[in-house]
């Protein structure tokens, strides 16, 4: 098998190395909205210099800079020019930066670039510095070489967002993300093209954010993990030198066990002693919206927090506010008679509007997930959708709803990258599905979409591996047109930027390898981490058991945790199988019977590890009866054996049963369709 695709890599490398450079080729994300090739190429060499224009400042300074610095690491060539912090410095540079002022980081804003690669020279040109360094990003994609020479091919692209948000989220509070690792996020949605950097800083689960009025809030209520304001302001400023503009979330009225941790006079639920939740899932705890100092408080906090966000929109959660302390609260119900406020719904909603002056004072625009989305609430609000629809039924989800009804929205449904679903869900999942029908006063009401990463499951550790890279397909459904929608392209190209994200510091592909040693106890780890290439963790949730498997202080150093979405060998081994049935050729053939005897030999290997690694034993019940499959299925193959059905229906019901290792083999349906 090895000698097959040694073959075929050469042959590859031989049609790139001494042709013309096809658009197909180029492993470029997000896809360029207009973007034509030629047969010319410009060489690198140590003298290449960058010259940025009159209009030039910090920002352009230090993302051409990096830029420099990457391509020399990538290239090895030693370049003489070191730090850029001039303009005109080199006129006769090879590549010429022009763009004509400084842009603001905020959704109105223009991101275009004209990139034009020549054989001699390279001209980025852009209306804003924000334009320059996304066509600095594309251009670092875009690096070749010949097998002795590094050279970007000749191209023309003209390039533009299709939404103006293009956000990720990261959640701070479950389990606790340091600096470094906010940062490395945040060069990696740089590398993406994406904008919008929603950090969710308070739950039930932690408060995360210094409120030097309120100590007992960090003091109480954040096991001492928490951003003091000095942390968020550089984690500001470093955004803002990326072109990212960030959203802080404070979650109320529910979501509030870690606040009332600290204050629980405004507590819904008077006669309990509210504490930091250890678990994840619902929980009751709510802020009292009947009671004066619940707004003298988060008025206090919202002072202090606003004015570190630059950025016009601050996140108040809003969701999955279950009503149960309210309903059994009488004083909240009869407010509630009082006010004419019908149902709980309504009384959040009288609660949000409450919000809206308080936000409005520190120049901010209230956003919320979509429980927020009543019929008395300001149309001023932005409307975040990330419950699920059921299939064929968008016009009735957050995102239609909410455009239709006047509002400014927002899509995460689809793009819950913590659910562990393949990267294809994700990558054909639209803002503006084709089966609703949209006026263009709607259309411009959505805004773009979200990708989600709620932390229960995960650590700084691992999270890069639950974020990466399949949010770099989410980036290019946001960036690109939506006529970009080749599956297998954007695997191709995905896997090439999945290393490029890596080059710039993020750990989704090295940590593995850390968690692996683990559970190996330090002993040869090929055949764990071939069993990670073909098992992926329980998706929907289903590993955590409605939040009850995990708590927030237990480990997410197993298996699982190792395991990722789109496991790479299953990827290609279902492709090889779908191949083989329809074709019958020798080729996938053979690729099959590869991956059938490395399983077997797989299992031996962990057997003799289990010995000397505690953690590996919960694995071998599924590693057993993979084995005694592929034995089945390449006896079947190789020597025409009959299939012993009984037996192999069997096994495959006993793989399919939930394990002790919370994985699902990805290889599962393939391997059936082989018996059948």
């Amino acid at each position: 098998m090895g000698t097959i695709k040694k073959f075929c890599f050469l042959l590859l490398f031989v049609f790139v190395s001494n042709a013309q450079i096809k658009k197909e080729q180029l492993n470029v994300m997000p896809w360029p909205q207009q973007i034509a090739t030629s047969d010319a190429v410009f060489l690198l060499s140590k003298n290449f210099k960058i010259n940025c224009n009159a209009t030039a400042d910090s920002r352009i300074y230090k993302g051409a800079t990096q830029f420099l610095r990457r391509l020399d690491e990538r290239t090895g060539l030693f370049f003489t020019q070191d730090f850029i912090n001039k303009p005109n410095e080199f006129p006769e540079a090879e590549l010429q930066i022009n763009y004509l002022r400084k842009g603001k980081n905020e959704l109105s804003e223009d991101e275009s670039y004209h990139l034009s690669v020549l054989s001699n020279k390279i001209v980025i040109t852009a209306t804003t510095d924000l334009g320059a360094l996304h066509a600095l990003e594309t251009l670092s994609q875009m690096v070749q070489n010949n097998g002795s020479e590094f050279y970007f091919p000749a191209v023309e692209i003209e390039d533009n967002p299709r939404f103006a948000w293009r956000g990720l989220m990261i959640d701070a509070a479950r389990h606790f993300m340091p600096v470094e690792v906010i940062k490395r996020n945040l060069d990696g949605m740089a590398a993406m093209k994406m904008n919008v950097f929603h950090w969710h800083l308070a739950d039930n689960q932690g408060w995360r954010v210094e409120i030097k009025k309120y100590p007992q809030l960090t003091a109480l209520a954040s096991d001492g993990s928490f951003y003091t304001q000095e942390e968020i302001k550089a984690v500001v400023q470093y955004a803002d030198e990326k072109g990212i503009m960030v959203v802080p979330e404070i979650d109320v009225p529910g979501h509030a066990s870690a606040l009332l941790t600290a204050f629980p006079e405004i507590g819904s639920n008077i006669e309990k002693t509210y504490a930091v939740s250890r678990k994840s899932g619902i929980h009751d705890a709510a802020l009292d919206p009947t009671n004066p100092k619940t707004y003298q408080i988060l008025e206090a906090i919202f002072d202090e927090v606003c004015p570190l966000f630059p950025g016009a929109y601050f996140h108040i959660g809003g969701d999955e506010n279950n009503g149960k302390e309210w309903n059994a609260n009488p004083k909240i119900q009869e407010f509630k008679k009082k006010n004419n406020l019908a149902t709980n719904h309504d009384l959040q909603t009288y609660f949000n509007m409450k919000l809206i002056p308080i936000l409005k004072k520190q120049g901010k625009q209230l956003m919320g997930w979509e429980e927020i989305m009543t019929k008395d609430m300001s149309k001023d609000a932005i409307i975040h959708a990330w419950r699920s629809v059921k299939e064929g039924m968008e016009a009735e989800g957050g995102l239609a709803k909410a455009a239709k009804n006047e509002y400014k929205a927002v899509l995460s449904t689809g793009f819950y990258i913590d659910l562990m679903l393949p990267v294809d869900s994700h990558y054909l999942n639209d803002p503006m599905p084709k089966n609703v029908v949209f006026t263009a006063e709607e259309k411009a009401r959505i805004l773009g979409g979200e990708a989600t990463m709620w932390s229960e499951l995960v650590t700084p550790l691992n999270i890069d591996s639950r974020i990466w890279p399949r949010t770099a397909a989410i980036a290019e459904r946001l960036w690109s047109n939506d006529t970009v929608t080749n599956l297998e392209s954007m695997h191709k190209r995905l896997k090439q930027i999945s290393f490029r994200l890596e080059e710039i510091g993020l750990t989704h592909i090295r940590n593995k390898a850390v968690i692996l040693r683990n559970i190996s106890n330090y002993q040869d780890t090929k055949a764990l981490h071939d069993f990670t290439n073909i098992c992926e963790p329980y998706k929907l949730y289903k590993r955590n058991g409605g939040g009850k498997k995990y708590f927030m202080f237990s480990p997410l150093t197993l298996f699982a945790d190792a395991c990722t979405a789109d496991a790479s060998d299953a990827y290609e081994f279902n492709k090889a199988v779908n191949r083989y049935l329809t074709d019958k050729d020798e080729l996938s053939q053979e690729e099959i019977k590869y991956y059938l005897k490395q399983w077997i030999n797989m299992n031996i290997e962990l057997i003799v590890l289990s010995k000397k690694a505690p953690l590996i034993q919960p694995l071998l019940p599924l590693s057993k009866n993979l084995s005694l499959v592929c034995k089945q299925l390449l006896a079947a193959i190789e020597q025409k054996q009959s299939i012993n059905k009984t037996e192999l229906n069997m096994l495959f019901e006993q793989i399919n049963t939930r394990n002790s290792a919370d994985v699902e083999l990805a290889v599962y349906d393939s391997l059936k369709k082989l018996a059948e």
